[in-house]
């Protein structure tokens, strides 16, 4: 009896030890991905002008000029950083609400954007690993650092990933002007955007306000997909607010993003104090 008491305890001892332990392989792997294509991006010596951005449509044009970006350094790529996340994950029509602490990277020269969710569910460690590299998207969940909850992959998660980084062109605004990025326009505070990369194209609307910040993305090419795997079509929206200005640069902190279902809009992502680096 004693020695099964003993073995209990010793397992309970050596479990809570594992979860102390900062070591996780699912960072591990984030950050040695980001690392690698790091080490291998050439930082770039130009900056934005006029003449580059005087074919795109007028409220994209204004947001350029209002937000400071003229004159001011382009970025390879751009480090997102959001603390205390509400965040919100469905599992067979369950809602489960999480504070979560978010790390992405998204980079110019290719459409890559990969984002690390750390976080806990009932006192486990809960991470999660967002990748799209070379055309291929996945969205990873690891509880306790070594059950793998969800791992979705295919062509659905692939478009998804690439109208995500639609979405946030304006935010690392050096990818707005690549190639793989074309630009209507429809109003003084809408235009419509279309990325095309790796085989697959996806667009959607910003909108943005009499100044010209962006408010908002909308697009009907992402597909809502829960832990379990299922899916549900349905459009969607990234909303960018509380702009405050940083070393010269009119920068959202607060970023949303909402499915708009028939039942109603769910609002998923709520991150405040949102921080980014730019190299």
């Amino acid at each position: 009896m004693l020695i099964s008491v003993f073995c209990i305890l010793l397992i309970i001892a050596v479990v809570i030890i594992f979860f102390q332990i900062p070591y996780s392989k699912t960072k591990h792997e984030f950050n040695k991905t980001v690392t690698g294509i790091i080490d291998n991006t050439k930082r770039l010596n130009e900056v934005f002008t006029l003449d580059e951005i005087a074919d795109l449509p007028l409220p994209v044009q204004k947001y350029f000029k209002y937000c400071g970006y003229i004159g001011k350094p382009k970025m390879s790529y751009m480090k997102g950083s959001f603390r205390n996340v509400d965040f919100y994950i469905t599992n067979n029509g369950k809602k489960t609400k999480l504070k979560i602490d978010y790390t992405q990277y998204n980079f110019v020269d290719k459409p890559n954007r990969f984002a690390y969710i750390d976080s806990s569910i009932k006192g486990l460690p809960f991470e999660g690993f967002d990748s799209y590299r070379n055309g291929i998207g996945s969205m990873k969940g690891v509880l306790g650092k070594l059950i793998t909850l969800f791992d979705q992959r295919g062509d659905a998660m692939d478009k998804a990933c690439l109208v995500t980084f639609l979405a946030e062109c304006l935010i690392v605004p050096n990818a707005a002007l690549q190639d793989y990025i074309s630009w209507e326009s429809i109003d003084e505070t809408h235009a419509k955007a279309t990325i095309f990369y790796y085989g697959i194209s996806a667009s959607g609307i910003f909108t943005f306000d009499k100044n010209g910040l962006m408010t908002s993305f909308r697009t009907s090419d992402r597909v809502a997909t829960e832990m379990d795997g299922t899916t549900k079509n349905a459009e969607w929206s990234a909303i960018c607010s509380n702009y405050k200005e940083i070393d010269g640069l009119k920068l959202p902190t607060v970023l949303q993003a909402i499915w708009h279902y028939p039942e109603g809009d769910y609002l998923y992502f709520d991150g405040a104090n949102a921080s980014f680096y730019y190299n």
